[in-house]
């Protein structure tokens, strides 16, 4: 499509830049200008700048720069005639088509949003209708208060086969309309057509502008039916068939408003259905979406990408804690792989077995999910649980077997670097493994190392008195420093502990330091006062401790920390000889 350049100033013209941003980025008029932290890095001190006079956005910091368009297509991941078509509505402006081919599809285009929308709006009416009071009711019960519903735009199809039909007749659409939308399905053998949704609570779908282009249908529950139906058991769900406005592997379900609230701030998360997203967005998670019936598409994760506007694009794909859930998110993968690039990833996290995000977020609250996108996986951590949870690797072969499965998915990425890079995670992690000769089911509980009898790992521990040992110093020094963790991962996992609680705590303290990456001594305290650590919280950050230990002072700076952190650490390999075992271990 070609758009004139008299047609474009008209446009600009009629948008008012400052107020187009305004509702996107916080401004504050700066003289003649105005100014605010830039939506495209992070900031805390404003370098972007707006003057409508010259027409044209400008940050100091990262160089963003351009006009209303320009704006619309950055923050909002649209393109060149998105932005227009978007801003033109905005402004009261038609776009002008270039051809009778594109007039004549726009003006049926245009056609076919007027009958959806005048069906969105019938169904809603239906819902509240005296005659489907126990759909309406059904869905209260369910917690959907009816600000929700009305925001969701929720409706309900009526049982009535010809009802819709000749509503919509009334207006003036046509059969074949109905039937080119979805709305009505031909009838067999010359006879009429009827509709498509029937007995359904209804979901409208949206596109990124707003625009209602298609429907999914959740079957009332039988207690809510008819009982005379014979044999025949209807879907649990329906959704519209692929037409002139809707591709369901190009959509997500409630892609307009979580775009927004993306950019805004709030996480990009992936759940399964209609309900889902309602009870995300009620408990405060704006940012979540849907496939629309079916497993995520390359389109469907080239378009969450899209709708994250920072550098960073990690969307959270939520599953069910099951098998089943797991074998989806391993397929989901498998499609993510071959199309990552440079800070252009996912993360996965799993469900409480039994739960999904409504049923979840209903009887824990919305604290409980957040904890869940909390445990989200990285795809490297994620397919190295796949493949090693709950194995065995105690033969040459079965470790050969790890690594070529490991590097087959490696091979998967299509991107060179980031091929390498798994490769080499891979690598490292297999050798960590190995070398520390986990026992069976080390997945399950991957830092589980110390609680293994000493023998087991060829180690041999000296017993002193409680709270002077060298191992509590190593380990308030951590507490008080999780900035070390990455200097001394494999020898803080490989510390025994003879004091089994003590040893439980260490574990906890590895568990929130790889969830939290960059927490401070705060956090890991609360967090291990809140599983009843207290007493030993207490004893460990103490003056006793150090004064036998400078180095595990809270005030001591790191480079000292690290330092007396290596130095202990080597006493103790020296004198229960660990160097030598993870000598042997090196060499295997």
């Amino acid at each position: 499509m070609t758009l004139s350049p008299r047609f474009l100033d008209e446009l600009r013209s009629r948008v008012t830049l400052s107020d187009f941003v305004g509702r996107k980025v916080r401004l504050t008029r700066a003289g003649r200008e105005f100014k605010g932290c830039c939506p495209f890095h992070n900031e805390k001190t404003p370098s972007f700048y707006v003057n409508d006079d010259k027409n044209f956005y400008h940050c100091f910091g990262c160089g963003a720069h351009g006009d209303v368009i320009g704006f619309a297509m950055q923050h909002d991941n649209l393109s060149f005639i998105e932005a227009v078509e978007t801003l033109a509505s905005e402004a009261g402006l038609e776009v002008p088509k270039s051809s009778p081919q594109e007039i004549e599809k726009a003006k049926k285009q245009k056609s076919l949003y007027t009958l959806i929308e005048d069906a969105t709006q019938w169904m809603e009416i239906q819902l509240r209708e005296p005659q489907n009071i126990e759909a309406y009711r059904y869905m209260l019960d369910r917690g959907h208060h009816d600000e929700q519903l009305s925001r969701f735009r929720i409706g309900y199809a009526p049982a009535d086969r010809q009802v819709l039909r000749n509503v919509m007749k009334e207006k003036g659409y046509t059969d074949k309309d109905m039937i080119e939308a979805g709305l009505l399905r031909p009838g067999n053998n010359g006879k009429e057509p009827y509709a498509f949704f029937r007995e359904r609570i209804m979901f409208p779908v949206a596109d990124r502008r707003g625009r209602v282009v298609a429907f999914g249908g959740r079957i009332l529950p039988d207690h809510l039916r008819p009982p005379d139906r014979g044999d025949y058991v209807p879907a649990k769900y329906m959704n519209s068939a692929d037409n002139a406005l809707f591709h369901k592997g190009h959509m997500l379900y409630g892609q307009g408003r979580a775009r927004q609230a993306v950019a805004d701030g709030q996480p990009l998360l992936v759940v399964e259905g209609y309900v889902d997203v309602m009870a995300c967005v009620k408990a405060g998670f704006e940012g979540a979406v849907a496939p629309l019936g079916t497993a995520l598409t390359e389109d469907q994760i080239i378009l969450l990408w899209k709708m994250i506007s920072h550098e960073r694009k990690e969307p959270i794909l939520c599953f069910d804690g099951d098998n089943a859930g797991r074998r989806a998110a391993l397929r989901a993968v498998e499609r993510i792989l071959p199309l990552l690039k440079p800070n252009q990833s996912a993360k996965i996290a799993f469900l409480p077995q039994g739960q999904d995000p409504d049923s979840l977020i209903k009887s824990e609250g919305s604290q409980a999910f957040q904890t869940v996108l909390n445990h989200s996986l990285s795809l490297v951590d994620f397919l190295w649980h796949s493949h090693t949870s709950g194995e065995r690797f105690d033969t040459p072969e079965q470790r050969a077997g790890l690594s070529k499965a490991l590097e087959d998915r490696s091979l998967m990425i299509a991107d060179r670097d980031i091929q390498h890079y798994y490769r080499q995670a891979f690598r490292e992690k297999t050798q960590k493994e190995f070398r520390s000769n986990l026992l069976p089911n080390s997945l399950k509980n991957r830092h589980n190392r110390g609680s293994y009898q000493a023998q087991n790992q060829g180690i041999v521990s000296i017993k002193r008195p409680r709270f002077t040992r060298p191992e509590d110093k190593l380990i308030a020094a951590m507490i008080n420093h999780p900035a070390i963790y990455e200097h001394f991962e494999e020898e803080f996992g490989l510390l025994v502990v003879e004091d089994k609680h003590l040893d439980n705590m260490r574990q906890d303290i590895i568990t929130h330091i790889l969830e939290n990456p960059g927490c401070e001594k705060d956090n890991i305290i609360n967090a291990l006062k809140g599983k009843s650590y207290a007493q030993y919280l207490n004893k460990l950050l103490s003056q006793e401790i150090y004064a036998l230990a400078r180095f595990a002072r809270p005030s001591a700076e790191l480079d000292e920390v690290i330092e007396g952190w290596r130095q202990l650490y080597q006493s103790i390999a020296h004198n229960t000889n660990i160097s030598q075992e993870i000598k042997n271990g090196n060499n295997q």
